[in-house]
C-alpha cells in the first residue's frame, strides 16, 4: 500500500481498483457507477455487489449488469448478528472477489471499528446533503424541516460516526418552495450520481492523499464541485 494514498495504489484504466459497491435499497447510485465506469473506461471498477437484504430492487439491477452479488442477512437463525459477526460473514464471502476498496451507496448500517481498522481509508460514502449539515437516514426531510435554501450530496471517508469522516468532495443542489422529499430525492441523485465516479477516479488515479497538513486531492480546489 503506498503511503498516504487513499484506496492504497495507484490505478489506471487497464489495472482498475476493484472496488465492492454495498446497498441496501434500490442501487441506483450503483447502477450509474457502474455504467459510467464502463462508458468512460475508467481507473476503478465495480466486481461485485454487497447487501444485507436479499429481496431489493439493487440486487436484480446488479444482476441485469453481470455483477456478481453476495447477501449477508443480519439474522443467522432466529439469532441477529453482531456488527462483527455479519461484517466477518461478509468479508469471508468476499475473498475470492480480491477487494481492495468499498463503495458504499446507500448501506443502511454503520461499520464497526474493528472493520474501519482493516479497511483504513479504503471506504468512501456518499450522503444526501452537504455535511455536516444534515447528517443520518432522513437527510431530505430535515433539510425541507429547516427550510433550507441549499442542499446537495456529499461523498466522504467513513469513520466510526454517522456522516462524519473526512470530506472529499459536495455537489450543491437548490431547493425550491415546491419542494417534497420525493421532488429534492430526485434532483440530489442526478448530482450523487455525477460526482460519485468522479471522486473514486481521483481516488484511483492517487490524487487523494493525506499529507502532514491533512486531506488533500490533487489538481482540485476546494471541496464544493458544480
Amino acid at each position: 500500500m503506498e503511503s498516504g494514498v487513499v484506496g492504497g495504489r495507484v490505478a489506471t484504466s487497464t489495472a482498475p481498483l476493484r472496488c465492492a459497491v454495498f446497498v441496501s435499497g434500490s442501487g441506483s447510485g450503483m447502477e450509474a457507477m457502474v455504467l459510467a465506469q464502463r462508458r468512460f473506461d475508467l481507473p476503478h471498477e465495480t466486481t461485485v455487489v454487497v447487501s444485507n437484504h436479499a429481496s431489493i430492487e439493487g440486487l436484480k439491477r446488479a444482476e441485469k449488469l453481470g455483477i456478481p452479488t453476495v447477501v449477508v442477512e443480519r439474522t443467522s437463525g432466529e439469532r441477529s448478528l453482531t456488527r462483527e459477526e455479519h461484517e466477518a460473514a461478509v468479508m469471508e464471502q468476499l475473498a475470492p472477489y480480491d477487494v481492495e476498496f468499498i463503495v458504499l451507496s446507500g448501506y443502511m448500517r454503520l461499520l464497526s471499528p474493528v472493520f474501519l481498522t482493516q479497511w483504513e481509508r479504503r471506504v468512501v460514502n456518499i450522503h444526501p446533503s452537504l455535511l455536516p449539515n444534515f447528517p443520518g437516514a432522513h437527510a431530505h426531510r430535515d433539510v425541507l424541516a429547516a427550510h433550507a435554501k441549499l442542499s446537495g450530496c456529499t461523498v466522504h471517508l467513513v469513520d466510526e460516526g454517522m456522516d462524519t469522516g473526512a470530506i472529499l468532495a459536495q455537489s450543491p443542489v437548490p431547493v425550491f418552495p415546491e419542494d417534497d422529499e420525493s421532488s429534492l430525492s430526485q434532483r440530489v441523485k442526478i448530482e450523487e450520481h455525477r460526482l460519485y465516479p468522479r471522486v473514486l477516479t481521483w481516488i484511483a488515479e492517487g490524487r487523494v492523499r493525506f499529507t502532514a497538513d491533512g486531506l488533500k486531492v490533487e489538481g482540485v480546489e476546494g471541496r464544493l464541485v458544480d
